[in-house]
């Protein structure tokens, strides 16, 4: 976590600093990263990083949970745009990480750090939104009705569900580009297996499952 010292700084000292980060942990994988790249960037003595983090990894942590909150807005963005539909959310934030070229700066620094670091998957970079209280500010946004069910928990296992095939879609295109349209495809077919289910209607799970 962060110091009182590091918070106090000015805005523009401290995006300075942050930005510094973000370039070098989106460069190297974690185990690379140098703090003095950090703060050659930053343009600030060695010993003032250690007035603000106590180390790399609870400098990295907190940027993780910078994109978490950041995610969350641009998640309630796009359900917005999208009349709140959960499955076409994940579409089309698949086509701002793949197709556009104008693409959205947290999102490409998210997904820059699950390409560089294999042992983080999407479902842990998001961590926020693995919590037991899912965010009200997404599921304000959700076209509930649609859905079977519209408890929190409910709409938090199946958003996750479509999370996670989200984050493979995407890395597997990230590794090969040049399968983008036939990895959406495939999305695409796993999100409505997910939608509609695999069952006939008479072998389906109990409601309260």
């Amino acid at each position: 976590m962060c110091s009182e010292t590091f918070l106090r700084l000015p805005e523009e000292k401290r995006g300075r600093f942050l930005e510094a980060a973000w370039e070098e942990f989106t460069r190297v994988k974690f185990a690379d990263a140098s703090i003095n790249q950090i703060v050659r960037r930053a343009g600030i003595p060695r010993g003032s990083f250690y007035q603000y983090f106590s180390d790399k990894e609870d400098l990295f942590y907190y940027l993780l949970g910078d994109i978490q909150s950041q995610v969350v807005r641009v998640f309630g963005e796009q359900l917005h745009k999208n009349a709140g539909d959960l499955f076409q959310l994940q579409i089309a934030l698949y086509n701002d990480i793949t197709h556009r070229g104008e693409r959205c700066p947290i999102l490409d620094r998210c997904f820059r750090l699950l390409q560089i670091n294999p042992g983080i998957d999407l479902q842990k970079l998001l961590g926020g939104l693995l919590q037991q209280d899912f965010p009200p500010e997404l599921m304000e946004k959700i076209q509930l009705s649609s859905l079977v069910r519209q408890e929190p928990e409910y709409v938090r296992r199946v958003f996750l569900m479509t999370l996670g095939v989200l984050g493979r879609s995407i890395m597997d295109s990230l590794l090969q580009p040049e399968r983008t349209a036939e990895i959406q495809r495939e999305l695409e077919a796993q999100l409505d297996i997910i939608k509609y289910g695999c069952l006939r209607r008479s072998e389906a799970a109990p409601a309260n499952t």
